[in-house]
């Protein structure tokens, strides 16, 4: 478990998260921004299987954002995860009720922090839509600078998205 500013707490998603994780993936904005998302509880239950083998074979880790460790605000993961080479990939999204209250930012600065100071991996790379301002806003305040826009790099529900690529270095 991780702890973030302002109470958040980043967990192993758990049993109790699997209507949260699949409502949130029901939402217009998740849906816009974000390219696989499972359709019913058991593939969210699979998910969490999967979670936990990236775990276990030391490839990823994925939390549930959550105040306090009560109800799911959100989720949190670092992906392919690379030790040999140092490097991760962020990736995260907040329910709709949990927006703008400081969740992506707490949960970002948290992962940061503990992914490169702690366990010290060199370099975290953040990708999203560049339709999606929001998410560039959080990479930019929380040390990712722009590295380049992608064309065409994502398939989304209303279609191909070019994608931003952010990257923060250890010692940034």
């Amino acid at each position: 478990m991780l702890t973030a500013a302002g109470g958040l707490l980043l967990r192993p998603c758990e049993e109790g998260d699997v209507p949260a994780f699949l409502s949130a993936d029901r939402d217009g904005e998740i849906r816009r921004r974000h390219t696989r998302r499972p359709l019913t509880e058991t593939q969210v239950r699979e998910w969490f299987d999967d979670y936990r083998r990236d775990w276990r074979r030391e490839k990823g880790g994925h939390w549930a954002v959550t105040r306090d460790g009560g109800e799911m605000l959100g989720r949190i993961a670092l992906r392919g995860l690379d030790f040999d080479d140092g490097v991760a990939d962020v990736a995260y999204r907040v329910l709709p009720a949990a927006r703008g209250a400081g969740v992506a930012s707490g949960a970002v600065a948290a992962l940061t922090s503990w992914a490169l100071y702690e366990i010290g991996l060199h370099r975290l790379e953040l990708d999203h839509s560049t339709r999606n301002t929001v998410s560039c806003g959080v990479a930019m305040r929380y040390g990712y600078p722009l590295g380049g826009t992608e064309r065409s790099a994502a398939v989304h529900a209303d279609g191909r998205h070019d994608m931003h690529l952010h990257a923060r270095i250890r010692g940034d």
